[in-house]
């Protein structure tokens, strides 16, 4: 089996293979979110608080789609994982190559349905008159570029899946620092306006997708594609599709929650708008790598499921809860310290009413991050073991809290209700897939001892 840079999953103390494999993962989230954190400080700064607030409006639209891309991706990235896992060479064959026939129709489809619509799509949230250029022609850019998005994630997550999670990281870490020079390149002396940071973003994606793609078929052992292994398969097509397409509507479901969410801060102005865009690129940058702890359990569950090792998914979960308290504590501490330099950072010389409220927001939300820990445990081991249309309900938990948190917004709790909106919306979530591991795991155990 292919074994450069690969490494078994089902071997080994869980605590710290979920930690070796993740910490690339952690490392790639900071970078990614470093370089997003960037366009925000250069945008803000160098253009005002309209073009940030322009940019943080089209947040809930890009969720929603990208988010849905980047799940399928992940969901994908499944059966090749179970395949590896047991040691299957040609299933692992036929996933990956039936994987990335599915990844250019979802290119192709996307690429022309989202950039006509994205201007409606603006309007019926409610993207206020004042920003609305800015935000068409940055998302615009972004939908353009949704190619190599799919190429990105589909390659990385193929990497991950055989249990490489560090090349991935190493491409990502060079095109963050490419992405941050040309943020400044292309909006301060090209003068493009907001567009040049979605451009630069886009290509930052696309050197990523373009070198995991190459180390993939330069260094992976043990690959050998035939004209055989490569056809379209219904069969693998199905299974693909039955994981991957559930993991992308339940990140799309969930963000219909934060398009409802995005409609009620709309509403409520461009200072709110700008407010709430800061506190959220400071609060991503603390829990995404929360997030890919929960990404490292996919691939960690998927290949012990694959291996029949229930027992190791069992030890995983309570080792991968162990990880998220301890970084939730350090992230909230983290953020107590040092939350009025990185709004100040953001903001500049704002409107003192946009710093408030972006302090506040933070106050608010890091209190609650353990919530979120959790959540990407337990969703994702359900994902790993294949119960992807579960994992579906999971986001239709956040979508209720999200539009909930909205809803509070606008009858009573003003921005506090913005604030609590996510983490309402984790709770939710978490009940729901807590309950549904613990039952499909004692289901399988009944099954096994049969």
């Amino acid at each position: 089996m292919p074994s450069s840079g690969t490494t078994d999953l089902t071997t080994g103390r869980p605590l710290w293979r979920i930690l070796v494999f993740a910490l690339p993962l952690v490392l790639g989230t900071v970078f990614q979110q470093l370089y997003s954190f960037a366009d925000t400080v250069i945008v803000g700064r160098c253009l005002g608080t309209d073009a940030l607030a322009a940019v943080g409006s089209t947040y809930s639209l890009n969720f929603l789609i990208l988010g849905f891309i980047q799940g399928a991706c992940v969901g994908f990235g499944i059966p090749v994982a179970e395949a590896f896992g047991a040691k299957n060479r040609d299933d692992l064959h036929r996933y990956l190559a039936n994987g990335a026939w599915l990844c250019v129709a979802v290119s192709v489809v996307f690429t022309i349905l989202t950039t006509l619509l994205a201007a409606p799509l603006l309007q019926l949230i409610h993207t206020p008159d004042d920003i609305f250029a800015d935000a068409v022609k940055y998302v615009r850019v972004i939908f353009l570029g949704i190619p190599a998005t799919v190429l990105y994630n589909y390659s990385a997550s193929v990497l991950r899946s055989l249990g490489d999670s560090k090349h991935p990281f190493y491409f990502l870490l060079g095109a963050s620092i490419i992405n941050i020079g040309l943020d400044w390149a292309l909006i301060v002396p090209v003068g493009m306006g907001a567009d040049g940071a979605a451009l630069a973003t886009v290509v930052s994606q696309l050197l990523s997708g373009l070198l995991c793609t190459w180390w993939f078929f330069a260094k992976v052992e043990g690959i050998r594609f035939t004209k055989e292994n490569t056809r379209l398969s219904p069969a693998h097509c199905k299974r693909l599709a039955v994981i991957g397409l559930p993991m992308g509507f339940e990140y799309s479901v969930s963000a219909i929650g934060a398009v409802i969410m995005q409609d009620a801060i709309n509403l409520m102005g461009s200072v709110v708008v700008a407010a709430q865009t800061a506190g959220e690129k400071i609060r991503q940058m603390f829990t995404l790598p929360m997030e890919s702890v929960g990404m490292a359990m996919a691939t960690y569950v998927g290949q012990n499921h694959g291996a029949g090792r229930n027992d190791r998914i069992k030890q995983g979960i309570r080792d991968g809860c162990l990880i998220q308290i301890v970084y939730s504590i350090a992230a909230w501490f983290v953020i107590w310290l040092i939350k009025p330099f990185a709004v100040g950072l953001v903001l500049g010389d704002a409107d003192p009413a946009v710093t408030a409220e972006a302090l506040d927001y933070l106050a608010v939300i890091s209190t609650l991050f353990v919530i979120l820990g959790f959540l990407m445990i337990f969703r994702n081991t359900l994902q790993g073991l294949g119960y992807s249309t579960m994992a579906v309900i999971s986001g239709v938990g956040e979508l209720i809290g999200r539009s909930f948190g909205g809803w509070l917004a606008l009858h009573g709790l003003g921005f506090l209700g913005i604030s609590l909106a996510n983490p309402i919306a984790w709770g939710f979530a978490l009940c729901y897939c807590a309950f549904m591991v613990t039952r499909m795991l004692r289901k399988e155990d009944k099954q096994a001892a049969k």
